[in-house]
């Protein structure tokens, strides 16, 4: 092993060991790791910052851009208003979401599928009286899956195409995926319509289903003792009743900025005291107005908001939010927005610190207080979603069909050869600013950077392994794990090791990473190469055991409730299902 090697090694080794421990974003983690690398000499000064303009970084960044377009001009609502009816049966009911979002995913980015339809799932539970664990699981899945169709649909298959162009001259083309990941995504679909959503743990099943979907709407809010409030004077247990009546839990008091210890249940409340309390919406804001009580950060900013038509607004942060890893105070949404949090739901854990300063963290709820027009510019600027279709998206339905023929138009032209797939992407995302389908405004807000940033940063790095003789090494010691067995054996080893892989971090690094060693493998063997990048491209997006594999795995994880042990009971069957598909597809269509 070379000294360019060992360092090579030792950076890709502490890296993904960040990576996996998620304590800082992986954006920063791989930038770091970049300007570490070309310290030390192991990435040419002149090869720095290759990556920011690699196709495959900007095919990812202008199809973020045409997912914004279409969900702006209403296609996607159009779609589920025509397919999708909550008064279904369960089954039923999972086969159809989970075919429109394996369809949406196919064609834009899958975060974005899921959060469209999230809502409507969440919504659908709620009338059918049923948990919402078991469909937002089998929907994420399938959203997974359906980025496996086309070259747009998960940022490994650009990865791959991009790859396989440096390395043979031509690169996979639009539905060069749809064999084998179509395979994969149908059988994965039947799979959670028929059996997976069964697979949840019983205790989501056989839970209250009207009492869960309450559980999971409430929240840890801080209420101010105004001076008109009814509770002064009161001891805290006096306000048991009104608590009670208003299903809301008081969990304590705060003085002179000071949370006194326990529930303080034997103080007299005085005026500018704090009661925090938990509890939905609905009572939170009923519990308030009964005894004359304060949103904390509105008491100082109250005339921001007087006299305008106020409502609540729930929203779930998604990986990569502009809000992950801040904290409520610094945030400043008053001032900046004219809105304020007025609580944080974590799956029922119990803060210590003050509202104000707790951290968010991916997969959190918030509850935000502001007018229709302001709660909708601060969901959409802090990159949350909302969980209940509200209306807080500006939809130009009238331009949906413009929408859809610019976008197909490109499609056909880019899978012909006739044009050049970024161009072709450039001139949707032209024709949709001109148009008014995405406003200039909210062009450079739609990509999501953090996914840039990771590429850009990573791809120098895998070209560094790769020239470096790295990617040789890694590849050799696979071909010699798996020797004296066939070519297939290899191919599945390596499929199962990217899978693996892409469970506990990002899958676009994975892809980056892996992509080389596929190659080497091919040349050790003297077999194709195709089917091991095939193999790589569907094995990293096809991440089900946790929660930190995928985005849509994080971001169904509040809303559903789930706990970080239940995605393998779904996800362990499922990952055998992809790889007992995908390895004979790929051998069927791509031969060794």
């Amino acid at each position: 092993m070379s000294l360019d090697q060992g360092l090579l090694f030792g950076i890709l080794f502490v890296m993904f060991a960040f990576l996996i421990w998620g304590r800082w974003r992986y954006d920063l983690v791989a930038f770091v790791a970049l300007l570490i690398a070309i310290t030390v000499g192991v990435v040419p000064v002149d090869r720095a910052f290759s990556g920011f303009g690699h196709p495959a970084t900007v095919v990812i960044a202008l199809v973020l851009i045409v997912s914004r377009g279409l969900t702006n001009s209403g296609v996607i609502e159009l779609v589920a208003t025509r397919v999708i009816d909550a008064s279904r049966a369960i089954g039923g009911h999972i086969g159809i979401m989970a075919t429109v979002s394996g369809a949406l995913s196919a064609v834009m980015n899958n975060v974005a599928a899921l959060a469209l339809l999230m809502p409507v799932d969440l919504q659908a539970a709620a009338k059918a009286g049923r948990s919402p664990a078991l469909t937002l699981m089998p929907l994420s899945f399938a959203s997974i899956l359906g980025g496996l169709v086309t070259l747009i649909g998960t940022p490994p298959n650009i990865i791959i195409a991009a790859f396989r162009e440096k390395t043979t001259g031509e690169a996979f083309a639009m539905f060069d995926f749809a064999p084998v990941g179509g395979a994969c995504a149908v059988a994965g679909i039947i799979f959670v319509t028929l059996i997976g959503w069964r697979l949840i743990p019983k205790s989501r099943t056989e839970a209250d289903a009207g009492a869960e979907l309450q559980a999971l709407k409430e929240y840890i809010t801080e209420l101010q003792v105004v001076e008109e409030s009814k509770a002064i004077s009161e001891e805290v247990s006096a306000l048991d009743e009104t608590a009670e009546a208003n299903d809301i839990q008081i969990l304590g008091l705060i003085r002179n900025g000071q949370r006194l210890p326990g529930i303080a249940r034997r103080r007299v409340i005085s005026a500018k005291d704090i009661l925090v309390i938990q509890g939905g919406p609905e009572g939170i804001e009923a519990f308030a107005g009964a005894l004359g009580l304060g949103y904390v950060e509105h008491v100082d900013g109250h005339e921001v908001l007087e006299g305008q038509d106020l409502e609540m607004n729930e929203v779930v942060v998604p990986p990569g939010a502009r809000v992950e890893g801040r904290t409520v105070a610094a945030l400043h949404l008053l001032r900046r927005y004219g809105v304020s949090v007025l609580g944080v739901s974590r799956q029922g854990v119990r803060f210590r610190e003050r509202l104000a300063r707790i951290t968010i963290l991916p997969g959190d709820i918030l509850l935000m207080l502001g007018s229709v027009d302001s709660l909708a510019e601060a969901t959409q600027r802090l990159g949350c979603l909302p969980l209940a279709q509200r209306g807080l998206q500006f939809i130009q339905r009238e331009l949906a069909w413009l929408a859809i023929a610019v976008f197909v138009m490109a499609i056909l032209l880019a899978s012909f050869g006739l044009v050049y797939l970024p161009v072709a992407l450039g001139g949707v995302v032209a024709a949709y600013v001109v148009s008014g389908v995405v406003p200039i405004r909210d062009v450079y807000g739609s990509i999501e950077w953090s996914v840039i940033v990771l590429l850009g940063s990573l791809i120098p790095i895998g070209q560094a392994l790769e020239t470096s003789g790295g990617t040789g090494l890694m590849a050799g010691a696979l071909v010699e794990l798996s020797s004296g067995y066939a070519p297939w054996v290899v191919l599945t080893l390596l499929m199962i090791v990217t899978m693996t892989l892409s469970d506990v971090m990002n899958n676009t690094a994975t892809a980056v990473i892996a992509a080389p060693i596929a190659v080497d493998v091919a040349g050790r063997l003297g077999a194709n190469p195709d089917p091991f990048l095939m193999a790589v491209a569907v094995a990293a997006s096809c991440a089900f055991l946790t929660p930190i594999g995928h985005k849509n795995n994080t971001l169904i994880m509040g809303p559903g409730g789930y706990r970080f042990g239940d995605y393998w009971r779904m996800g362990l069957p499922l990952e055998i299902l992809v790889v007992a598909v995908g390895i004979p597809m790929i051998l069927i269509v791509w031969p060794l």
